[in-house]
């Protein structure tokens, strides 16, 4: 049986509305891309070439809840400092909401959003794409696998070489902007950390500001013991000269090590697209992490693991299924205020220089 889409509609054409959320939506069997909200006449042309004339626009997010009956379902691509007040809105309207990360700049704010979801029987998810990332997958097979033993210490790393600021919202020191690497890119390693080993009960971190004219951190550390005894190294910097690992986990019986990022970000940014029947998020075998023990994988130490595909698009494939048929939500607002307890510890422990519990 053929069934109607879902109806969507995304607020926000920038980065996270353009390069992520669009192309996926597009993609993903059950959901169609209905309205675009963005009062930018150049982003509603490059909207309108890629996805068709028959694509929708609106200046503003309100005039979504003006007609909700129209729509099925709402993604929140905006900037971080409008996802609180434009989720509510669109829950009270009645909508399922994806919300890109960070969710808010609390933990409280979260669990408010959360509640309010769960008071109108409505799904409320967050986009953490990177669960669905090429390295973590691998990570994740290698841990139901055993093939480490015991895990001690997890080093994750999103490292960048950016020595000259970008500005805009995301480098802006206003805490009302919710900006810089702790929240941008510390969202991903902290999240990943918490699926891969549970709750945190302490957290220590350092945030600096390297760079001449940056308003915000760009090079920050996140040290998290969590309730199972393992220790999390979590490294988010823009001012990377000479990258480390992406990952490198070290446990009682081997040690995975993998160099380099997921491709599926910068392919999406040259816009290619994943497709029925076509390779997606594939990556050369010269990439490929090593497990192993007592030796460097630079000089050949440990075998080499097969890196396991990118999947970005089963996330919004989850998302579909969730609104539909009442599966399970890909990554709910809990999930994302128990990241932001941490993050938030992390802020007050890199300006105190204290360990803070959880």
């Amino acid at each position: 049986m053929i069934r109607t889409p879902l109806r969507v509609g995304l607020v926000g054409y920038g980065l996270a509305g353009s390069v992520f959320h669009a192309p996926l939506i597009a993609a993903t069997e059950g959901l169609a891309l209905d309205t675009v909200v963005t009062s930018n006449p150049e982003r509603q042309e490059q909207a309108r070439a890629e996805f068709g004339d028959g694509l929708r626009f609106a200046a503003t997010a309100d005039e979504l809840w003006a007609r909700a009956d129209e729509l099925d379902l709402v993604v929140i691509a905006s900037p971080n400092k409008t996802h609180v007040p434009i989720a509510t809105a669109a829950l009270k309207a009645g909508l399922p909401v994806v919300v890109d990360k960070p969710i808010a700049g609390t933990a409280a704010d979260a669990r408010e959003l959360a509640a309010l979801a769960d008071e109108r029987g409505l799904l409320l998810s967050v986009f953490q794409n990177r669960r669905w990332d090429n390295d973590f997958l691998t990570l994740r097979k290698l841990l139901a696998e055993g093939e480490l033993g015991d895990v001690w210490r997890f080093e994750s790393r999103f490292e960048r070489w950016r020595p000259q600021p970008k500005g805009g919202w995301r480098e802006s020191g206003d805490p009302a902007e919710i900006g810089g690497l702790l929240y941008d890119l510390g969202s991903h390693v902290v999240d990943q950390a918490l699926v891969l080993f549970g709750p945190a009960t302490s957290v220590y971190a350092e945030a600096d500001v390297r760079r001449d004219g940056a308003a915000t951190d760009d090079d920050t550390f996140i040290a998290i013991t969590h309730a199972n005894g393992v220790r999390s190294h979590l490294y988010v910097s823009a001012t990377t000269a000479q990258l480390g690992p992406r990952l490198r986990v070290l446990g009682s019986q081997a040690g995975f090590v993998k160099y380099g990022l997921d491709p599926q970000e910068a392919d999406l940014r040259e816009g290619k697209r994943p497709a029925a029947g076509t390779e997606w998020g594939v990556e050369p075998e010269a990439l490929w992490g090593r497990v192993g023990s007592g030796e460097s994988p630079l000089s050949g130490g440990g075998r080499p693991e097969p890196t396991v595909p990118g999947a970005y698009p089963a996330y919004y494939a989850a998302v579909a299924a969730a609104v539909r048929d009442g599966g399970p939500n890909p990554v709910t607002a809990y999930e994302a205020a128990a990241a932001l307890d941490v993050l938030e510890a992390a802020r007050r422990s890199a300006r105190e220089s204290v360990v803070v519990s959880l």
